[in-house]
């Protein structure tokens, strides 16, 4: 099964190789019809802690790191 990959913003970079992404849906509601937004945090893995706050990254699944970090940085994009 292939790893997902997902796009979000870093909203923290205070841990020490561990960033916090904020990964942004968007979806019709079935009922209204309306566009709503959704966003989810995800802790991700940051090795040389090279991202900083407000960068775009992608990130993808990986194994479990520790409790909370199960996705990993494949790299920033535009």
């Amino acid at each position: 099964m292939p790893k997902r990959i997902l796009q979000g913003v870093v909203v923290s970079d205070k841990g020490n190789k561990t960033i916090v992404v904020k990964v942004e849906r968007r979806f019709s509601d079935p009922v209204m019809g309306k566009t709503v937004r959704r966003s989810k945090k995800y802790h991700a893995h940051d090795e040389n802690n090279s991202f900083s706050v407000g960068e775009s990254v992608r990130i993808q699944e990986c194994r479990p790191i520790s409790k909370t970090k199960s996705w990993e940085v494949i790299g920033g994009s535009a």
